[in-house]
């Protein structure tokens, strides 16, 4: 359904109901911006999918309105996606300096830089879209060069805070700039969309600069050779890594393609100081006495490819955990990561390594980026909204942070629990939502690979699950019979030589089942195939209760 001729419409391709692949999109008539374009990575259970990003169908049909794409930061589920888009809609990007660095990496990679539109934007720019204005205030995250978004509308403001927490003492000096949230909220927020991650955690975040102390203290005492893990785009922490590298006299190799490749952009613009003396290669790590190093690496959700894993197994090729080394992961694991985070952490003690790992509150050595519960109700209290909806969180956070806008005076009835492609439209300052738009994930499979269709998924799990069936049958092509006996070929299914039987019953059922098409004057070889697999699949499932992938080949001679 269209968007009418004069009324605001807020709604989520992603991001609204989960933690990932973010993407909203606020349209009024005929002008559309996009807020950020984010990916995520899958769990166990999509087999061969490298990532999952929003389904781009409706901004496909409305491709003629999109004005924008504006990103709020550099983090992953928010720019991973960008690349897939741009494939399907080419759309001017707008972001901050650091931002942009990350982005034009991604679209080196997929070989679109040349082709994309890139506009580099601050606190103070202005962005004007026929219907829409657009303007910025500076937030603090967990990464540098964030913005919160202020869209101008005939209808209204609606701002979209992007991530944020409110650090009073940030490490790079990038402080939130209360003073313009204050004013925003002074001229009228007419709705208010807002992050939700921390919903449930009382309180205020504790600075970034507290970790620093952490990390100096730990390095101090470390023995051997340090290693520490941390996110690679969370350049405020890998600036007190260099300043603690620098004070316990020792040498710092990076570890990780996105390690490397992020510290690369920050050193070039400006937003991470590192003296050329400190950084060494990687190779270089065996050369040197191991009080003399730290390394610096990626892997701290216990990613099986990354750095820290490969170290964690032995089997990287520049450096090696040995007896007493100290390993710190300055990271909390995201939910789900938990169990291979433990599995790395088991293996490095294996290893004989001092390991320094757990929640946050215990080790020092991470803080949030997302705002608690007190940074979420001051922000509401700043933007004092009409309306509001919590996004970026599950089902409980979002409940929770309508809860909290409840107690800073933001009515109950007024604020929208909703999930991806759920619309909320907004005519003559009154709010409904009532509507649905096309939604979902889409899956990536391989760099540069189309998404994969579902039934892919399926048949993909049902291998993994039961296995494969090859049927190999050679037939007559002027009369159909059997020319010899139907070869078969089981993978992941059961062992041959344990089950000649069954596999020899098989090939009988197979025989009988061509034989009956025959003596209907069936020939067809799609028909053919359809019928073996149904017939087969039947027998196998009642003598051994599983459902192996069921192949059938058919050579016509």
């Amino acid at each position: 359904m269209a968007t009418k001729e004069n009324s605001l419409s807020i709604f989520a391709l992603g991001g609204i109901n989960e933690i990932g692949k973010n993407m909203y999109v606020v349209q009024y008539a005929n002008d559309l911006i996009i807020i950020d374009c984010g990916a995520k990575f899958p769990d166990e259970s999509l087999l061969g999918i490298d990532l999952i990003i929003p389904d781009f169908t409706y901004l496909q049909e409305n491709k003629d309105k999109i004005r924008a794409l504006v990103v709020t930061h550099g983090h992953e589920d928010h720019i991973g996606g960008i690349p897939y888009l741009l494939k399907k809609i080419n759309v001017p990007i707008y972001a901050t300096r650091f931002t942009l660095g990350l982005i034009e990496l991604k679209l080196k990679e997929h070989k679109l830089l040349r082709s994309t539109e890139l506009v580099e934007i601050h606190s103070d720019s202005l962005l004007d879209f026929n219907k829409i204005s657009v303007s910025f205030f500076k937030t603090s995250h967990s990464i540098p060069d964030c913005l919160g978004i202020v869209l101008d509308t005939p209808e209204g403001k609606v701002v979209h805070t992007g991530d944020f927490k409110f650090d009073w003492t940030p490490v790079n000096n990038q402080y939130s700039d209360i003073h313009k949230m204050a004013e925003i909220g002074s001229q009228g927020v007419l709705a208010l969309i807002s992050e939700s991650t921390n919903a449930e955690r009382p309180g205020s975040t504790p600075s970034e600069h507290l970790v620093g102390g952490h990390i100096v203290d730990a390095f101090t005492r470390a023995e051997r050779k340090i290693v520490i893990s941390t996110f690679a785009s969370n350049v405020n922490r890998i600036q007190q890594i260099v300043s603690a590298t620098l004070k316990t006299n020792r040498k710092l190799a990076l570890l990780g393609r996105s390690m490397v490749n992020v510290v690369s952009v920050a050193i070039e613009r400006g937003y991470l100081t590192i003296p050329e003396e400190v950084l060494i290669d990687a190779s270089e790590v065996k050369y040197l006495q191991p009080e003399e190093v730290v390394v610096l690496c990626t892997g701290s959700q216990g990613e099986p490819l990354a750095a820290l894993s490969r170290l964690a197994n032995g089997n990287h090729r520049e450096v090696k955990i040995l007896p007493e080394d100290t390993v710190i992961l300055a990271a909390s694991p995201i939910p789900g990561n938990e169990n291979a985070v433990s599995r790395i952490v088991d293996n490095l003690f294996q290893l004989g390594a001092k390991v320094i790992y757990g929640s946050s509150s215990n080790t020092g050595m991470h803080v949030s980026g997302h705002g608690y519960q007190e940074d979420l109700k001051l922000m509401l209290t700043f933007m004092k909204p009409k309306y509001f909806i919590p996004i970026h969180g599950e089902y409980r956070m979002l409940h929770l942070h309508r809860i909290l806008a409840e107690s800073v005076g933001v009515e109950k009835e007024h604020t929208f629990i909703m999930k991806n492609g759920d619309v909320v439209d907004i005519e003559n300052a009154v709010a409904r939502q009532t509507r649905k738009i096309l939604s979902g994930d889409s899956y990536v499979d391989g760099v540069g690979i189309e998404e994969v269709e579902g039934i892919v998924l399926r048949d993909r799990k049902q291998l993994s699950e039961d296995g494969m069936l090859v049927i190999v049958l050679t037939i007559n092509k002027a009369d159909g019979t059997i020319i010899s006996e139907p070869d078969i070929i089981s993978r992941g299914f059961v062992y041959a030589r344990d089950s000649e039987t069954l596999l020899s019953k098989v090939s009988i059922l197979v025989t009988e089942t061509v034989n009956e098409l025959q003596e209907d004057t069936i020939q067809q070889p799609h028909v053919l195939k359809k019928e073996i697999k149904k017939a087969v699949g039947q027998y196998l499932f009642t003598q051994t209760k599983m459902k192996p992938m069921i192949l059938p080949i058919i050579i016509e001679i």
